[in-house]
């Protein structure tokens, strides 16, 4: 093969990978971590009245707002802010678009120049997530009020990447991904970690009109023949070395 012809193989698979990565969505799932009731009534106003307007306005409008249930051991009240991006270049832009939003400013005014004796949350995160192939952001389709949702956030770290990857692959190319859907998970998300606190690690989420509908779907799982034959398989075993589960509720004013 020629010098040329060779230059042109590279470019043409450096194009198609980066085609490739463009047609995948990514998220960005913001953590607010607040300490009194305070903080989260100002948090929840700027969400709802500048926040979410403003992504919105930027053509964002599937962002989801969760809460979580509280539980007896809970010391901090955590919000969640999903939001779904077409690209990964689109996320850098955003901030962009909302610098220059004066009505975003405006109305974010009283949480965006919060004192230092007075602040809107203790402490933000910011996890970045790439789509698992073949799977995209799901709005679901509930007739229940909002609070009484469950929405099951699961955050599975790997022993090494290498390791998330064929827990990945378990979901996409095993059918992991294709038993929820079967089952009726109402599945949001799924994506791998790709900027966090936590890696290696992918996360998913699913979401039920109850948490009786939430406890009968995972019974279900945890007794179907698929499932058992899919977790017995020699080449999926010891690929998650931690599992985290969060149980959230969507806020009224979530788009999901």
């Amino acid at each position: 093969m020629t010098f040329k012809k060779l230059l042109v193989s590279v470019v043409f698979i450096f194009l198609a990978i980066l085609a490739s990565a463009r047609e995948k969505e990514f998220y960005s799932l913001r953590v607010y971590h607040l300490k009194n009731a305070r903080q989260e009534q100002r948090l929840d106003s700027f969400l709802k009245d500048a926040y979410l307007p403003a992504l919105h306005r930027a053509g964002k409008n599937a962002v989801g707002v969760f809460k979580n249930r509280p539980a007896e051991k809970d010391t901090t009240i955590l919000v969640y802010v999903l939001i779904p991006f077409k690209s990964f270049e689109s996320i850098a832009s955003l901030e962009e678009k909302l610098n220059k939003d004066q009505v975003y400013i405006s109305n974010g005014k009283n949480f965006i120049d919060a004192a230092y004796d007075d602040l809107s949350y203790e402490r933000e995160e910011t996890i970045l997530l790439s789509a698992f192939a073949g799977t995209e952001l799901n709005v679901p389709m509930f007739t229940t009020g909002k609070k009484n949702r469950v929405y099951e956030l699961r955050s599975y770290e790997g022993p090494s990447g290498k390791i998330l990857d064929n827990k990945i692959d378990m979901f996409t190319n095993g059918g992991e991904v294709a038993l929820f859907h079967r089952l009726g998970f109402n599945a949001i998300f799924y994506g791998k970690v790709i900027a966090g606190s936590h890696m290696p690690n992918m996360m998913y989420m699913t979401s039920f009109e109850n948490q009786a509908e939430r406890d009968k779907h995972w019974d279900a799982f945890g007794k179907d023949s698929e499932w058992k034959k899919l977790s017995a398989e020699a080449r999926y075993q010891h690929n998650v070395s931690r599992i985290d589960i969060f149980m959230l509720y969507p806020t009224e004013y979530s788009d999901l």
